[in-house]
């Protein structure tokens, strides 16, 4: 058995193929999640586990080059805004704010969406994977 890092079984293993450029979407528990992409589904019940618990895990575990949030979220979801702006600044990763709808569409080529429990509108993102060399 794991002693630290994601202890899901199925993120770990997504998490761990990732190679560079592949996308990894993460979302609030009403993001749709397309067909042919593989789901994630972590959500227990309304905010467990939030967002933020399951952001800190893959970005502990992965590296990325490219964050892509919906433009939305700059006025519904200020602090989610500020709080993935101010992670892409000190972690050097691009950030693409593009309308939700886009947003939608570009999740369907990601390897997989890890749905939350999350239930703050526009808490979602896409991240894209860089090299760790």
């Amino acid at each position: 058995m794991k002693k630290i890092g994601c202890l899901n079984s199925e993120l770990s293993y997504v998490i761990a193929k990732l190679g560079h450029f592949d996308t990894l979407t993460v979302g609030d528990c009403g993001l749709p999640v397309p067909p042919n992409v593989q789901r994630i589904d972590l959500a227990v019940t309304y905010g467990v586990p939030s967002f933020y618990d399951v952001f800190k895990v893959i970005d502990s575990e992965a590296k990325f080059q490219k964050v892509t949030i919906a433009k939305e979220s700059k006025s519904a979801n200020k602090e989610f805004y500020e709080m993935i702006t101010s992670w892409a600044k000190a972690q050097g990763v691009e950030v693409v704010e593009v309308l939700h709808e886009e947003f939608k569409a570009q999740s369907a080529k990601s390897v997989a969406v890890v749905r939350t429990g999350e239930c703050k509108p526009y808490c979602n993102v896409i991240l894209e994977s860089n090299v760790s060399f």
